[in-house]
């Protein structure tokens, strides 16, 4: 299987099972690497149809306190851009099928060079970026060479995303669209889902890619709202803050703490995945 196609082949099975995804964030690295390398090797078994990295970065000004304290823990426990690659190059030994996704921002990724970044993730596996401090008028810097290195470069639409710059935003998206539904930094409030429902139609106007939805998403009742309305529901800050919940007075991992994440990501898979089906059987009825 060619990378440039897991995140497309992986969207084309959920259609064909008449579902949406889940697609979940984790800070590589937090809260230290052996734990977050056996989060990511248990988080496909637990119902991760795709998976977000987060590429640690001291500096994540989009991101609310939560993620903010994840890439801190993170960096203090000694990850980095290359460390990052190294997990994600163990974790395709045993999944080759799992879509995974760098998320982040530009500046680890400029200082660690973009010729050398794009090679050495297309080697570890990496399918996609979002990098979310990047818009489209610097395209030519990272978003033009990872399509042309076959990485699928993922945009962020917003509500302020208008009629007028959505083609702009979207003119070299691939993979799909993920959209954040609400202004603001990450982890706050989520939007009512007639409204989310609105902006998904008018995305699918401008564009045949999937839509991801996030921001806000904590409960699987939430992630079941918007399952029944977009092609995936996003979940970040939620399963962050169960990692921070799971450590002790210094900062290092309980026993607990894989457990209790993946438990949380099976209850949210559970409720991506019955979301269709329990819509089905009212209309039936």
């Amino acid at each position: 299987m060619s990378q440039s196609t897991r995140i497309a082949q992986r969207f084309a099975e959920l259609e064909k099972e008449r579902r949406a995804g889940l697609v979940t964030y984790l800070a590589c690295g937090d809260p230290d690497a052996d734990t977050f390398a056996a989060l990511l090797a248990g988080l496909p078994a637990a119902g991760a149809d795709l998976i977000e990295v987060g590429m640690p970065f001291s500096d994540p000004m989009a991101d609310g306190p939560a993620i903010q304290a994840a890439s801190l823990r993170a960096l203090k426990a000694g990850m980095n851009l290359s460390g990052t690659l190294a997990i994600i190059r163990t974790f395709r030994q045993r999944d080759n099928a799992t879509p995974i996704v760098l998320m982040g921002y530009y500046n680890p990724i400029y200082r660690y060079g973009v010729p050398r970044f794009l090679a050495d993730a297309n080697a570890a596996g990496v399918d996609g970026l979002i990098v979310v401090d990047l818009p489209p008028e610097h395209d030519d810097e990272l978003c033009l060479p990872a399509l042309a290195g076959g990485l699928d470069f993922i945009r962020l639409a917003t509500p302020t995303t208008d009629d007028r710059r959505l083609p702009a935003v979207l003119a070299h998206t691939a993979g799909f669209i993920y959209y954040v539904a609400g202004a603001g930094i990450t982890g706050t409030k989520s939007a009512k889902a007639e409204t989310v429902a609105a902006a998904v139609k008018r995305l699918k106007r401008h564009s045949p890619l999937p839509v991801a939805v996030g921001f806000g998403i904590r409960t699987p009742e939430q992630a079941a709202a918007i399952a029944r309305i977009a092609d995936a529901a996003v979940v970040g800050s939620a399963l962050v803050d169960r990692v921070a919940a799971s450590l002790d007075e210094s900062g290092k991992a309980k026993p607990g703490l894989i457990g209790s994440v993946l438990d949380e990501v099976r209850a949210l898979a559970s409720g991506v995945r019955e979301a269709r089906r329990a819509t089905s059987a009212a209309s039936a009825s």
